[in-house]
């Protein structure tokens, strides 16, 4: 494989695995393997679309939005310095769903996902005034740790989906390296981040 197509791939990967996609994968990962997944499929079609919509859908429109009116490229909008703004959209996006599945009074189980989410990405944002993390492998992480606390929680044998999730764990930081986006340290800095944030989360809240 050429320089060329391992950079296209990278791109594909980062553009698919998107940390957009943590809390719907969560919340589909319940409906499937857990006691909610006696809800009614409608009613289980409905969150998964509102949490989509919340978290997928309109922050990256917004995001996409504020990109154009600034014409910067999707590589521009990754300098450390620009990124603010979309953290920012991103967790009011966050919260409003959190919010609205509170109101909602869906299982705790639902909403500690968004919880998760919001946390990992409030942290981020923190860091990213002084360093660059990555947040495509902090999302991954916090897959992987949520993985754990709830094997704890329900007693179930995570193996394979573990090994499943450190596989992608390692495609999404060798693509962000590979596209220059962030280094070892702040791809493996961000992966333990949501990895450990996740799991208290989960375990303690």
């Amino acid at each position: 494989m050429n320089e060329k197509n391992i950079i296209l791939t990278a791109r594909v990967v980062s553009m698919v695995l998107t940390p957009f996609y943590l809390p719907v994968v969560g919340i589909l990962a319940i409906f499937i393997f857990s006691y909610l997944s006696m809800f009614p499929w409608q009613a289980k079609l409905s969150y998964v679309f509102m949490v989509y919509a919340f978290t997928v859908l309109i922050p990256t429109l917004l995001i996409h939005l504020y990109r154009q009116y600034h014409g910067w490229t999707p590589i521009q909008l990754g300098q450390r310095e620009r990124r603010m703004v979309p953290y920012v959209i991103s967790i009011l996006c966050y919260f409003t769903c959190f919010y609205i599945m509170n109101l909602l009074h869906l299982p705790h189980m639902l909403t500690s996902i968004l919880m998760v989410a919001l946390v990992i990405q409030i942290l981020c944002a923190v860091i990213n005034v002084w360093w660059k993390i990555s947040t495509h492998t902090a999302a991954i992480g916090g897959v992987t740790g949520s993985l754990i606390a709830f094997s704890l929680l329900f007693n179930f044998n995570p193996m394979w989906w573990l090994c499943l999730t450190l596989f992608v764990s390692g495609l999404v930081g060798s693509s962000r390296m590979i596209l220059r986006q962030h280094s070892l340290g702040q791809v493996t800095s961000g992966f333990l981040l949501g990895l450990v944030c996740s799991f208290l989360t989960i375990i303690i809240v």
